[in-house]
C-alpha cells in the first residue's frame, strides 16, 4: 500500500515536487500522505496532521487554562462587587420622602 503526495509550495514559496509514501530510506510503516498545503510528509497514521511532537501543545494548554482561570476569577470578583454595591445603594436609600420645609399652596388663591 502506498500514497502519493502531490507537489506543493512550502512556506518559503519553493515548489516541492510530488513524492510517494513510503519514501526511500524512510520508515516503511509511513504509507499515508499527511500534512497541510505548505508541508506534506509520510506518516503511519491517516489522521496525523502535525510533523512535530505534541508535547508543546500541553504547555500551551496549561498556559491557556491558567489565563482563563485568572480571567474567570477577575470577572467573578467584578460581578460580586457590582452586586454588593447595588445592594448597599438600595438598602441605604431613605424609605420615606424627605421634608423639604416648603408648604405647597394652590395657585391663584391668596390669603389675606
Amino acid at each position: 500500500m502506498s500514497a502519493e503526495c502531490s507537489s506543493y509550495l512550502n512556506a518559503d514559496k519553493v515548489l516541492v515536487s510530488a513524492f510517494s509514501c513510503p519514501r526511500s530510506g524512510g520508515d516503511a510503516r509511513a504509507v499515508y500522505c499527511c500534512g497541510f498545503q505548505d508541508v506534506k510528509y509520510c506518516c503511519d497514521d491517516p489522521h496525523g496532521f502535525f510533523p512535530y511532537e505534541h508535547s508543546y501543545m500541553w504547555w500551551l494548554s496549561v498556559g491557556a487554562l491558567v489565563g482563563l482561570s485568572i480571567a474567570a476569577v477577575v470577572l467573578f470578583a467584578f460581578i460580586i462587587t457590582v452586586c454588593v454595591l447595588c445592594y448597599l445603594f438600595i438598602s441605604t436609600k431613605p424609605r420615606s420622602k424627605l421634608d423639604t420645609g416648603l408648604s405647597l399652596q394652590m395657585a391663584g388663591k391668596t390669603s389675606c
